[in-house]
């Protein structure tokens, strides 16, 4: 059995303001190739399809084109959970009808895949043979086993409808969460067979993963982080979404996050981005290829000490051609307003431009880029307004309340919608 994994598409996210819709069109369809060439039976999706729970028309309309093209007609598995960014019963709508083209779409913990008699008998496609609360087992074409898949959306204590604890400490709530989570996942792990392939998929922060600045927060201080030892022993393979950078985690079983297909920002410059291959039979260990992908534009950061004459020559030389560019530009005077707009003309690639005012080697005073205050995340949105009322930067743990504070108002609002 050959497993595709891929996770965080983000459909909808800009870069600093520039729409990414092509490079995310260009993906699917580099997607679609890999997965035929590589002969792939299972595709899994490890959540934030989207990159809001309100994504534009076009961002739904490509995934729902990607999933009509990966599942072909029923002849390759594909399932796919919710993210944090992802507005549940967004992603699992059109579950009933996804099915007929065995494409499973689950929203939120503990949920039940849909389930149909229909076309129990057809084995040119796929089957569900059995479901239960975030778990079920696949039957493909062409593969004479079956996986069990155990498929947990993001589980924070809405999602999950538990409140695990009002007065722990962060470690205490740390390990109570890891805890809560590896007791769900051993439960649904007695779904495991020796004559299966053993599958978890699930949206979290475990522990030990490496971060990027792309992710907004999916815990507050580390609260909603678990364990690698979470996850059941007997699993051939965990496929992860939530961090954008492709890592595989130490311990047993086999843990893989499969990075973001894009780069977000550009703490990721110079990642390179790719889908997690896994080949699985029952009782042996799995062979993995990670396929690096070609779609999506580079990001760089350019560091001009020499001033504007030195970007001219870089752009002359063709360097970085067709990476979306992040310039740190050292000048030792303020630069005229029409200089500083024929500097942008110069390139479309530049997405941000930083004048740094230097003096004897030594940097003066930075001029921020302006950002639209669209294009901020609500942290960074908080940290400019408490700098602007108090004249100094907050304090790490006022941005920690504030992010605690903005969690609970949207678990209250997540709880609202569903009832």
């Amino acid at each position: 059995m050959r497993i595709l994994h891929t996770a965080d598409w983000h459909f909808g996210r800009a870069l600093e303001g520039r729409d990414r819709r092509l490079e995310q069109t260009a993906f699917i369809d580099e997607l679609c190739q890999i997965v035929e060439e590589k002969e792939i039976d299972l595709v899994l999706i490890a959540g934030d399809v989207y990159d809001s729970v309100n994504p534009p028309a076009w961002a739904e309309e490509l995934f729902y084109d990607a999933l009509e093209r990966l599942a072909a007609e029923g002849k390759r598995g594909v399932v796919v959970i919710a993210g944090n960014h992802d507005q549940p019963e967004r992603v699992r709508a059109a579950a009933p009808l996804a099915y007929k083209h065995g494409i499973v779409l689950l929203g939120l913990p503990k949920e039940t895949p849909f389930v149909s008699t229909a076309g129990r008998n057809d084995t040119e496609r796929v089957r569900i043979i059995e479901a239960g609360p975030s778990w079920l087992e696949l039957a493909l074409p062409g593969i004479d086993h079956h996986a069990v898949i155990l498929a947990l959306p993001y589980p924070s204590e809405s999602r999950l409808k538990e409140l695990i604890s009002e007065s722990f400490t962060q470690e205490e709530m740390q390990q109570a969460y890891s805890e809560r989570i590896g007791k769900l996942l051993g439960e649904y792990a007695q779904k495991f067979r020796e004559d299966t392939v053993n599958l978890v998929t699930s949206h979290l922060f475990v522990m030990g993963g490496m971060e990027t600045e792309s992710e907004r927060p999916i815990q507050i201080g580390g609260a909603l982080t678990v364990s690698p030892s979470a996850f059941p022993k007997n699993a051939h393979y965990v496929a992860l979404g939530h961090l954008h950078r492709l890592q595989k985690l130490s311990g047993t079983p086999l843990i893989r996050y499969s990075g973001s297909p894009l780069a977000y920002s550009f703490s990721e410059a110079g990642q390179s981005k790719a889908v997690v291959i896994v080949e699985a039979i029952p009782g042996q260990p799995v062979q993995e290829e990670i396929v690096y992908l070609k779609s999506g534009r580079p990001l760089a950061r350019w560091k001009a000490t020499e001033g504007i004459a030195q970007v001219e020559q870089w752009l002359a030389e063709g360097r970085d051609a067709g990476s979306w560019i992040d310039l740190e530009l050292h000048v030792r005077e303020a630069i005229d307003p029409a200089e500083f707009q024929r500097l942008r003309k110069l390139s479309d690639d530049f997405v941000k431009i930083q004048r740094v005012l230097v003096h004897d080697g030594k940097k003066e005073e930075a001029e921020q880029p302006e950002t639209k205050k669209e294009e901020l995340r609500p942290d960074q949105l908080f940290r400019r307004f408490f700098e602007r009322k108090r004249g100094v930067s907050p304090d790490e743990k006022v941005v920690a309340l504030f992010e605690r504070l903005m969690a609970q108002v949207q678990d209250r609002e997540e709880r609202g919608e569903r009832e």
